[in-house]
C-alpha cells in the first residue's frame, strides 16, 4: 500500500516537471540571450573575477592545505579509536580480576 502511494507520488511529480519544461522551453527557446548587453557584459565581469581569484591560489597549495587537514581528521581518529581500545582493555583487565580462580574456590567453600 505504502508503495502504491510512493509510486503515484514518483509518477505525478515526473509529470508536472514534463508539463513544466513544455511549457517553459518554448519560452526560453523564444528569448535572445545577446539582446540586452548589461546581462553579456556582467557574465564577462563575473567570470573574469572568478578566473583572477583562482589565479591567486595556486594548485598545490589547496592540495597541501587539503591534504594537511585530511591528515589531521586522520590524527583525531586514530587518537579516538586508540583510546576505545585501551578503554575496552582495561575493562577486560578488570572483568578477569573480578572472576579470578579463587572466586571458584570460595564457591565451593560455600556449599
Amino acid at each position: 500500500m505504502l508503495e502504491i502511494l510512493f509510486i503515484l507520488i514518483l509518477l505525478g511529480s515526473a509529470t508536472a516537471m514534463a508539463v513544466m519544461m513544455f511549457v517553459k522551453i518554448p519560452a526560453l527557446v523564444k528569448l535572445n540571450p545577446s539582446a540586452d548587453g548589461r546581462k553579456s557584459d556582467s557574465f564577462q565581469n563575473i567570470k573574469e573575477r572568478s578566473r583572477s581569484i583562482l589565479k591567486l591560489f595556486s594548485k598545490e597549495r589547496l592540495l597541501y592545505k587539503f591534504l594537511s587537514s585530511f591528515k589531521v581528521l586522520i590524527l583525531k581518529t586514530e587518537k579516538k579509536t586508540s583510546t576505545l581500545l585501551a578503554n575496552l582493555r582495561q575493562k577486560s583487565i578488570d572483568e578477569k580480576n573480578k572472576f579470578s580462580d579463587d572466586y571458584w574456590k570460595k564457591l565451593k567453600r560455600k556449599k
